[in-house]
């Protein structure tokens, strides 16, 4: 005999989300309504696409680095672990601001310099022309700055997912004849990969907001174009209005799919 469907419980319903929303709706009606809110929004959407660059290419080199400063903490040789130790408490205990300030202005001359190093030889041929630090784009320093501050929490991320698979799995491929990298792709990583989807997730959530900083160096993503917008006209309550909707925006969905995904995988595991 089946069960009847339980009926709808209000305490369980998502009123913060219904109030988020009709929040959203408001903003996007007076953007549609207002003509002073429609050249704002038309004006900040570029930066919108900047945003997303920025997040979507420091978060992928932050997960390949991460993954490695992982692998080198989870390693059994003790240098790789120190060393993988280091980084990561000392890249955690820096403010991203900090961290986006000293690789702008402290470690892409660095960069340029040890550049123009390498490459003097055919810089003294006439092969190649001497870098100057102009020719490091702003916007690629904060990339890399992002990148090396989100890769120590992304690496242990990357650890705890590794640690959670049982060390036997990883005994029983190796009697098996399975090599270290074999036994890392083919019976780590897959069970690893439910484990660490949904805090990657909330880590994507986070620098798609914590991409704003950037605007201190002058990329003109959101937060900056808002910025000199709101500087020229004034109208600091409707741009900071339509630069936080757009932000809630793509984090709010974001974040949803992120439940979704763990509800989904929850049910695959159940």
């Amino acid at each position: 005999m089946s069960q009847p469907n339980p009926k709808p419980d209000a305490r369980h319903f998502p009123w913060w989300l219904a109030a988020i929303a009709l929040l959203g709706l408001l903003i996007l009606w007076a953007v549609v309504a207002d003509q002073g809110y429609n050249e704002i929004f038309s004006i900040l959407v570029k930066g919108m696409l900047t945003t997303l660059w920025v997040a979507m290419v420091a978060f992928f080199l932050a997960m390949v680095l991460g993954l490695l400063v992982a692998l080198a903490r989870t390693s059994r040789y003790q240098i790789l672990v120190q060393t993988a130790t280091f980084y990561i408490e000392v890249i955690r205990g820096i403010p991203i601001l900090v961290a986006l300030f000293y690789i702008a202005f402290v470690g892409a001359p660095a960069m340029v310099d040890a550049a123009n190093w390498l490459i003097s030889p055919l810089v003294g041929w006439g092969l190649l022309p001497k870098l100057t630090i102009r020719s490091f784009d702003f916007t690629w320093r904060a990339i890399f700055a992002l990148t090396i501050a989100y890769s120590a929490f992304i690496a242990e991320i990357f650890r705890a997912g590794i640690e959670a698979v049982h060390q036997g799995q990883a005994e029983a491929a190796r009697a098996l004849g399975l090599s270290p990298w074999r036994t890392f792709r083919h019976v780590i990583a897959p069970q690893a990969l439910r484990t660490i989807l949904p805090p990657l997730g909330n880590d994507f959530v986070s620098m798609i907001k914590d991409s704003a900083l950037v605007s201190a160096l002058g990329v003109q993503d959101i937060t900056q174009l808002g910025k000199v917008y709101s500087s020229s006209n004034f109208k600091f309550f409707e741009t900071y209005n339509v630069v936080a909707f757009l932000y809630l925006t793509m984090t709010i969905s974001l974040s949803l799919l992120v439940r979704l995904l763990e509800r989904h995988m929850a049910r695959n595991r159940s």
